[in-house]
């Protein structure tokens, strides 16, 4: 039996080839959803959630790995969500939840840590998109930021963040940015 959390290339095979074809751009690699994942379980509360999960696969590494925690993953294309919940059931991860919904339709009180891989940049850069089904815009990204900054604002102290490939500009002055190493994507940031 195959290991799908043993690489990148294993865990992709649960996806359609399509899938498979965009991950490298637009979903998060293994070891980087272990080392956000590792972070996020650190503070109180046991909901997790991935605003722009795609097909799921920070979700469902990070459940693999941490069973006492709950992975959610809110995602807008019912296609992706769709591939998300095979994937599930063919890792057989009872801890994850996909939510076919916008991040801005959900009651963030219900989660207590966020992971965000900077789902709204698909409005700016259009290289390797994911599909053409919903509109993208700079209008859309300055909205979605604004909406998502607000939205950290509004969490209590204690709220801790991974950010992948996102820019310091999403994350409001009361977090911390509790690590830094030069180059890396991944951020880490608490409230403080």
């Amino acid at each position: 039996m195959i290991d799908n959390f043993s690489s990148d290339a294993a865990f992709d095979n649960l996806y359609s080839l399509r899938a498979q074809q965009l991950s490298s751009i637009h979903w998060t690699p293994i070891d980087i959803a272990i080392k956000a994942a590792t972070y996020l379980t650190g503070g109180k509360g046991r909901n997790i959630i991935d605003i722009g999960s795609g097909v799921g696969k920070f979700c469902l590494v990070a459940a693999h790995n941490f069973p006492d925690y709950i992975f959610h993953g809110v995602e807008q294309r019912k296609a992706l969500v769709d591939e998300a919940i095979i994937a599930q059931n063919a890792t057989k991860l009872i801890n994850v939840n996909f939510i076919h919904a916008n991040f801005n339709e959900l009651n963030m009180d219900e989660y207590d840590h966020i992971y965000f891989y900077n789902s709204f940049s698909e409005n700016l850069f259009h290289y390797k998109p994911i599909d053409n089904l919903i509109n993208c815009s700079q209008d859309i990204y300055d909205e979605y930021l604004k909406m998502f900054y607000e939205l950290l604002e509004d969490k209590p102290s204690g709220t801790r963040v991974a950010t992948f490939h996102c820019s310091n500009e999403y994350i409001p002055p009361a977090y911390k940015r509790v690590q830094h190493i030069t180059g890396e994507a991944l951020k880490l940031w608490i409230k403080q």
